[in-house]
């Protein structure tokens, strides 16, 4: 895009969750943008506080983070899951997800965790694809046909060796999930590890996310953890009524 906006973009998201500061000249082999664009983008984004200076090299700005948090329908959400997250938290010592579907991807909105806790590959605002994930799954049963295909159009990739990328496995995952209404994903992830997810509904009728519990394969109680991330899910679903 030749817009102001549209040369913005690239910029900002030259930043991945594991740059703490980026050169100008990895701005610019980033952005693709020419070396005097960026350049000047950077100054002004620096003048309004998208981004500050650590030296000679730019980091994302503390302003980011402050619109970030007037985002209206997910501070509401992130309010209304919180306390049902903490009880879970209390109740299985095991990491705790909220996440919300964009595009082909959740969006992790919450995560909470104890020490012995997993704190790698889910991160919050965090994406991870649909087709592999416990809360991707449940909230895949749960959306319009559509979605579907369009996740089979994309391409099912393996981030493991037990990732399912067989669109017909996927598809019965999924109808079980729907029938049982909730979802277990095995080491799809990460190796060793395990999630158990329920679809998240306001009112009863309206779906906003997936809550899931993440915890090592060798510890995940599915049964014994089912009542109460069922309970914490019509709990968030009534707050949100």
């Amino acid at each position: 895009m030749n817009s102001v906006l549209g040369k913005v973009r690239p910029i900002l998201e030259a930043f991945t969750s594991d740059d703490a500061a980026l050169s100008l000249a990895e701005l610019v082999r980033r952005s693709g943008a020419a070396k005097a664009t960026v350049h000047r983008l950077a100054q002004e984004l620096v003048t309004w506080g998208l981004l500050e200076r650590e030296g000679c090299d730019y980091r994302l700005g503390l302003r980011l983070f402050e619109l970030g948090q007037r985002v209206h329908r997910q501070r509401i959400l992130r309010e209304a899951v919180q306390p049902y997250m903490e009880d879970l938290l209390l109740i299985t010592r095991e990491t705790i997800h909220f996440a919300i579907h964009d595009s082909l991807d959740v969006v992790y909105l919450d995560k909470i965790f104890p020490h012995r806790g997993l704190n790698a590959e889910s991160r919050i605002a965090g994406r991870l694809p649909l087709y592999c994930t416990g809360t991707g799954k449940a909230i895949l049963a749960h959306s319009p046909p559509s979605l579907f295909v369009d996740v089979i159009r994309s391409g099912l990739k393996p981030l493991t060796r037990h990732t399912v990328v067989s669109p017909g496995r996927l598809r019965a995952q999924l109808d079980r999930i729907r029938e049982e209404g909730i979802a277990l994903e095995s080491e799809e992830i990460r190796l060793g590890y395990a999630s158990l997810a329920v679809p998240v509904f306001a009112g009863g009728t309206t779906l906003v996310g997936a809550l899931s519990i993440t915890a090592p394969t060798y510890r995940m109680d599915a049964a014994g953890h089912a009542t109460a991330l069922r309970t914490a899910a019509l709990g968030i679903g009534r707050s949100l009524a």
